[in-house]
């Protein structure tokens, strides 16, 4: 101690004991003070010399005065200050340092290292320290038991806060617990030691039969999450003999957690389980001081053995064993590494993918379960002393109800509706209630033969397609289209329809009555208690309720429903009986009864002793209610079982189905179940023994019924949310509202199709009327003959001339009642209106035959010369040359393909090879005066081109051109699927409006794909929205709605800054509230487009939200785009199909397990040749399916390209065929070209032209 601060803080001790702080002395203080200086200078022994010479200033300058005694401070009744009162910055340290211990943070500590400080014990919170706050009171004797009972008394407020001490701890204790269920640490536990060694199992057994992938998935995820924070790590794997990935012990940096995963990756079955080999080569590494083993199959050594070695090794040095293994169900393997773990002072670890009971086996987790036990022990005390005894100690508790009200029934403290506890009042049903599926069988649409294709079947007729020769097409029959009306087929085809407007009429009547029948029959299913139940069909029946602690708020609201149960639908059934279960199962009767008045009264009495209390021990129940010996020997049957529950049984899903099938197969059983919706539960009460938000129970359930044959009804207090029974009845409703509006639709074309008729004739009658001038023209004489008017015989030649020329039109189809008005000729021997003059088209293009007359000397006789020869029609098109932008343009697949589609680019095959057909004819020659048929078509190649056979017009070298670009073509397709499924647009689709409102799911079943779907997110606020330049808006739906703000908002950097934000805080949890999400977007007048993002149907009714979104865009005409997001349920899908279609917007769904770019690769490097590999899948989405079935055609039009080009090698040439020569001369008349004149002379053929083709002939 320095001597300077000693004398300062000696004289301010001084002057602190004197009034006003003045220094008073006299020669006996003046002594002392020289005295103490003296001692002071000699202890020191470095500065005397100063001291004294200070002293003597001091003494010189003034003299002491004489001090008065010195006065202490009363400090009683002074409470001493709290520990945590301390004024240093690291006061926490300086606490647990007093305390022995040491600050740490509690991710890097294992769960006994953690308890030391944070356990039962070490809160205070044990039995003893209960006790300890209670006071002793008189010693009693009870003359019953005989013995000397303590009596202790306690606080009250001691108590209750204690108990809330228990309480918060097991809270903690599930917290950790569910911590050490994350990540990597799951499935390896967590990961102790800075220095680290991981020893891998790579043996045949442990990454074979299909394991190798999930075991290296989750070794990355161990390298990630707890490797990369370690200082050093060494890898090795083993077999059958062993196998590192570096000589030594590496730091831990980027590179080496590279080449870490890329060992892992590169791990293959390598043989047996030396385990012994693997250790050997581990305990000679110096540096590491912690070690972990993944063991997944059983090791070649024993346990005794691998336990020797390990604890010889140890001697001397602490490195322990983490042991861990990895889905392996061979309890020899557990038993090992558990050994091995004790042996080294290490942890074990277990993790099973099928069964996560074994989890909690692990060393870390059982040390936590463990203290939930002691600390539940404690309440359940506590619970003990509530009551009055403790062991053989009397206990009372001030300031507490008193016993009589405590011993009252939880119910007693609920609201009651009135008269609850009265006798029941029953009510008879008239008849006995049915299911909607039984109840349909008779007044269903079909039963009544109200199925509007059975009303017009008998009138209905399909197309007659048929080969025309002279259009050269193969044509349908159109002939009933003018007096009937085209309907659409289940099967899809196009039928003409006869409708008969009177029965369509009466039609709409009965289907009109027959709705309002529906909406009677829900109006009655949604009333009493079948609102809760829905209908009980069976007769004998029997009734699970549910009594777990959680329902401990409800019992009032189970115990109303059951009454109501037994009043209205129990009095006519032949058997029944009720099962009560928490954590064991309660009969009321041992076996079903009848349902006297006095048997429902019992009941209702058994009801209002029901106490809510465990979890849900469902198999039990069952197997009280399916397996019953005294029922079997009376032959009485169990056919309904009604299951009424809040939530998941404590089996699993599988466990009881699979129960469930095997009991009620081939007994005619079904399961009914029941579904309560309560709030979620609160975490400062009764924890249930198996929780699952309120969508993933109501799966659960609907499950269960439906694996027996059983109904499903959900409801909560405010209604019902989804019944079996409801929505039978509501599908045939909306089949009703089809079929009228169909009916609806072909009244009305057939409206349309009389009044225009209507109208074309008043046209004509117009049209017939003669004009004026006509009128005026039509007695005028005839004109003088001229001089050179042309005799008989040429005015013959020339209305000859007119009569060839002449085509003769097509006549209009009338009735065969009708008179033709014009040239008497009746309708049964005119063309269909459909079937046009072929040549009205081909006149125009065609050049005409021309001839000239001249007289011969025979009289008046004439004859022709032909001055022009017709020539045929070219039919030959050529390839045109596709052109398409890189640059990828936002538009929907649908617009896009309009403008880049192949009818667009002129690359339809089909319709490039449509020529001439390939049929055999016979044809008159005026020349041969006989019937020639036509012999060289083999000659030619020739295609069957949707039923018709072609012509091949395209030449080998066109095909090599079409093919050219349609592999183009072909490569720009597939550079668009691949920018379709890149970003943001593989979950949204393509953003193509510039005012939208994105609706996202936040359900409680959304929660596992949470965090994908917010950087989803972010990437389309980036990705699409910010480069679009859109206005947009989020709104996040679950329970309730929340939107970001109140209306679009420009997509500017600081806006998209916010947005991303407002999307990383989203939580799932709660149901699914769509059409309320939509309601709060169509609110926002400024909204052009919709995005619906979610992965289930809505809470509501489908069609009641379709309903409402038509009501909705009445006006508006918003596009609802929908995105399915990771559902795989059907009914979801078409609902979220059918909003979109409805709503003119566009479905999409994200297909995670098709890689485009390894489709693309695959194609582009293995080319075209294959129509099927590599395998395109069938999207769902709109953009998607028709890009693809645009790739399909392509591909499918290069193969036949291909195979038309193979057509022309296997054709043989025309100079390579023989022809027969005829001996013979053949007498008639040809055409052959004089080489001289441009006019065909008529003359006779030789015998070398017979049978040669027309162009050898001209």
């Amino acid at each position: 101690m320095d001597t300077s601060e000693s004398t300062d803080s000696e004289g301010e001790a001084m002057e602190y004991g004197r009034p006003n702080g003045k220094a008073e002395s006299d020669d006996q203080g003046s002594e002392s003070g020289e005295e103490s200086i003296q001692q002071e200078s000699e202890e020191d022994g470095g500065n005397k010399k100063t001291k004294k010479s200070k002293m003597g200033k001091a003494k010189n300058s003034k003299p002491l005065q004489p001090r008065k005694e010195w006065q202490f401070l009363t400090t009683k009744g002074a409470e001493e200050p709290d520990e945590m009162m301390v004024t240093q910055v690291n006061q926490t340290h300086t606490l647990l340092r007093s305390k022995f211990k040491e600050a740490k943070s509690a991710d890097e500590q294992s769960s006994a290292e953690w308890l030391k400080h944070h356990s039962v014990d070490d809160s205070k919170l044990t039995m003893k320290d209960l006790v300890s706050r209670g006071k002793a009171g008189k010693p009693t004797f009870n003359k019953e038991l005989g013995i000397t009972q303590q009596h202790l008394t306690f606080d009250a407020k001691d108590i209750n806060e204690f108990e809330y001490k228990l309480h918060m701890q097991i809270e903690a204790y599930t917290k950790r617990v569910k911590w050490m269920l994350k990540g990597s640490k799951k499935v390896f536990g967590l990961l102790k030691g800075t220095r680290v060694a991981l020893c891998i199992d790579s043996s045949d057994a442990n990454t074979g039969f299909g394991r190798l992938t999930a075991f290296q998935e989750s070794l990355l995820h161990l390298i990630d999450e707890q490797l990369a924070q370690k200082q050093k790590m060494y890898l090795v794997s083993f077999g059958t003999d062993v196998q590192h990935c570096w000589d030594t012990v590496r730091d831990v940096n980027h590179r080496t957690l590279d080449e870490a995963k890329s060992y892992v990756t590169s791990l293959t079955p390598s043989g047996g389980c030396n385990l012994l080999k693997a250790m050997k080569h581990i305990m000679k590494l110096k540096e590491i001081n912690s070690i972990m083993l993944v063991l997944g199959s059983v090791p070649d050594q024993g346990s005794e053995i691998m336990c020797d070695y390990i604890h010889q090794m140890g001697v001397g040095k602490f490195m322990p064993l983490h042991t861990v293994a990895y889905d392996c169900s061979n309890h020899l393997t557990n038993l090992t590494l558990r050994n091995l773990a004790d042996a080294s002072r290490g942890r074990y670890h277990c993790y099973t993918s099928t069964s996560e009971e074994q989890i909690y086996t692990g060393s870390d987790i059982s040390l936590l379960l463990r203290e939930i036990q002691r600390a539940q022990d404690v309440i359940n005390k506590i619970k003990e002393m509530r009551k009055g005894m403790m062991g053989t100690a009397l206990v009372s508790i001030e300031n507490e109800i008193s016993m009589e009200v405590a011993n009252l029934p939880q119910s007693r403290f609920l609201p009651r509706p009135p008269g609850h506890d009265r006798p029941l009042q029953l009510e008879m049903p008239k008849f006995q209630a049915k299911t909607s599926v039984d109840w349909l069988k008779q007044n269903g649409l079909k039963a009544k033969h109200l199925d509007l294709y059975q009303v017009l079947s008998p009138n209905a007729y399909s197309y007659k397609e048929e080969f025309i020769p002279v259009i050269r097409k193969t044509v349908q029959s159109q002939v009933n289209e003018r007096a009937m009306a085209q309907f659409q087929w289940q099967d899809g085809t196009i039928r003409n329809v006869h409708v008969d407007m009177t029965q369509m009429f009466e039609y709409q009547k009965h289907l009109g009555a027959t709705v309002q029948l529906y909406e009677k029959r829900v109006e009655w299913l949604s009333s009493g208690s079948r609102k809760i139940f829905g209908t009980v069909g069976e007769k004998n029946v029997v009734i699970l309720v549910d009594l777990s602690v959680s329902n401990m708020n409800y019992l009032i609201h189970i115990q109303h429903s059951l009454r109501l149960l037994l009043e209205q639908q129990m009095a006519n059934k032949e058997y029944f009986n009720v099962i009560g279960f928490g954590s064991h199962a309660e009969k009321w009767r041992p076996t079903m009864v009848k349902p006297t008045l006095e048997n429902l009264q019992s009941a209702w009495n058994y009801i209002l002793q029901m106490q809510c209390a465990g979890s849900r021990n469902f198999l039990e129940a069952v197997r009280l209610a399916v397996q019953n010996e005294e029922e079997a020997k009376h032959h009485i049957e169990v056919e309904g079982i009604y299951l009424f529950s809040s939530g998941i049984p404590d089996q699993p899903l599988d466990t009881a189905s699979g129960y469930m099938e095997e009991s009620c197969a081939g007994r005619n059983i079904h399961l009914h179940t029941v579904l309560f919706n309560v709030d979620d539960y609160d975490s400062a009460g009764a924890i249930p023994g198996r929780y699952a938000n309120i969508t993933k129970t109501a799966d659960c359930l609907r499950n269960l019924a439906h694996c027996t044959g059983g109904r499903f009804h959900w409801f909560r207090e405010t209604g019902i949310i989804e019944s079996d029974d409801i929505k039978y009845i509501s599908g045939e409703i909306d089949k009703a509202v089809n079929f009228s509006q169909k009916c609806a639709m072909l009244v009305e074309s057939v409206k349309k199709k009389y009044k225009r008729e209507e109208y074309d004739y008043f046209i004509e009658e117009l049209k017939a009327l003669p004009s004026s001038t006509q009128m005026s023209t039509k007695f005028k004489a005839l004109p003088p003959p001229k001089q050179t008017a042309l005799s008989m015989a040429r005015l013959q030649i020339s209305e000859n001339k007119d009569k060839e020329d002449q085509v003769p039109k097509a006549l209009t189809w009338r009735p065969s009642s009708a008179k033709d008005r014009e040239n008497g000729v009746t309708a049964s021997s005119t063309r269909p209106f459909s079937a046009k003059d072929p040549m009205m088209k081909v006149r125009p293009t065609y050049k005409k035959s021309a001839t000239q007359t001249f007289y011969t000397d025979d009289k008046n006789s004439v004859g022709t010369v032909f001055k022009k020869f017709s020539s045929s029609k070219s039919v030959r098109k050529g390839i045109q040359l596709a052109m398409i932008p890189e640059k990828e343009e936002i538009l929907t697949t649908k617009e896009w393909l309009r403008l880049y589609g192949l009818g667009r680019l002129k690359l339809d095959l089909n319709k490039l090879v449509s020529g001439p057909d390939c049929k055999h004819q016979e044809t008159p020659v005026k020349t041969l005066q006989k019937h020639v048929t036509a012999k060289y078509c083999s000659i030619f190649p020739h295609v069957n081109v949707k039923g018709v056979i072609k012509h091949l017009q395209l030449l080998p070298h066109e095909l090599v051109e079409y093919e050219e670009q349609l592999e183009k073509v072909l490569r720009r397709y597939i550079k668009r699927l691949q920018w379709l499924l890149s970003g943001s647009r593989r979950v949204f689709g393509t953003i193509v409006h510039k005012k939208v409102c994105i609706l996202i799911d936040t359900s409680g079943s959304m929660d596992p794909h949470m965090e994908e779907l917010k950087k989803e997110l972010a990437s389309l606020i980036w990705d699409q929205l910010y480069r679009l330049g859109a206005k947009f808006n989020l709104i996040r739906f679950s329970k309730t709605c929340d939107k970001w703000q109140n209306s679009i908002q420009e997509a500017t950097e600081e806006s998209c800054h916010e947005a991303v934000r407002w999307v990383s805080g989203l939580v799932a949890s709660g149901n699914t509230c769509t059409l309320d999400a939509l309601d709060r977007a169509f609110e926002d007048p400024d909204v052009e487009a919709i995005y619906l993002l979610t992965d289930g149907k809505p809470d509501q009714s489908t069609s009641m939200v379709l309903r409402e979104v038509a009501k909705m865009n009445f006006d508006r005409h918003i596009a609802v785009n929908t995105i399915s997001f990771n559902c795989e349920d059907s009914t979801a899908n078409n609902f979220l199909k059918l909003l979109a279609a409805e709503t003119s917007g566009r479905y999409h769904r994200c297909h995670s397990d098709f890689n485009a770019h390894m489709f693309a690769h695959k194609l582009l490097t293995e080319g075209f040749n294959d129509t099927e590999y590599p395998h395109l899948p069938e999207f769902e989405g709109e953009d998607l399916r028709r890009l693809g079935a645009e790739i399909a055609t392509s591909r499918r039009f290069l193969t036949q390209s291909r195979s038309y080009r193979g057509m022309f090698q296997n054709q043989p040439k025309p100079h390579e065929k023989s022809f027969e020569r005829t001996d013979h001369m053949t007498n008639g008349i040809v055409s052959a070209r004089s080489p001289k004149t441009s006019t065909y002379l008529t003359a006779r053929h030789h015998s070398y032209l017979v049978g040669r083709p027309k162009s050898a002939v001209k």
